[in-house]
């Protein structure tokens, strides 16, 4: 006769057995879509830009100091406003009352995940810039690419985020 001990463990390895199969079944967001692209999503919308189709959007030049590196760099991309009016953030004159409760949240590959709130990264409303790079001093990023989130005004760059693969528009209830 079994014991009450070897019943809880049985039943709680059938568990996580049964979620780690159901897990393998589903699908994830990242596996419906190519490696090395960035996805940005807004209510309803989204689109994905691979390296190729990033490089032909409007690219702007911002050289900051990386406290990681105690180096000056200068990155070249596209303004995250950019990216989020594709999915028609409410942006410019749009970013009052209830959408300033609006926020984005940027993942890269590995699953670090930060968070800005929609003003930081409008250029209208916040002074300083928000980028998604896909080059640092003239070349490609390397290990921290294709493409890496840069804020600079921060003081530190643990916003930085490496490997940058979607950038989410919510807002807060």
């Amino acid at each position: 006769m079994m014991s009450k001990r070897k019943v809880a463990v049985a039943v709680a390895f059938l568990l996580v057995a049964s979620a780690l199969v159901a897990a393998q079944q589903q699908p994830s967001r990242a596996a419906t879509r190519a490696p090395d692209t960035l996805l940005v999503s807004g209510e309803g919308s989204s689109v994905t830009f691979s390296p190729a189709e990033f490089k032909t959007l409007p690219h702007v030049s911002l050289t900051v100091h990386n406290a990681h590196t105690d180096a000056t760099e200068t990155y070249s991309g596209v303004a995250l406003a950019v990216l989020l009016e594709k999915v028609d953030a409410p942006l410019g004159k749009q970013l009052h009352g209830q959408a300033m409760m609006s926020y984005v949240v940027a993942t890269g590959s590995d699953g670090y995940a930060v968070v800005l709130s929609l003003a930081e990264a409008d250029p209208e409303f916040h002074q300083g810039q928000v980028i998604v790079a896909d080059s640092r001093d003239g070349q490609a990023l390397g290990k921290n690419g294709p493409f890496q989130l840069i804020v600079s005004d921060d003081k530190r760059p643990a916003r930085w985020v490496h490997n940058l693969t979607s950038v989410t528009l919510q807002r807060a209830q």
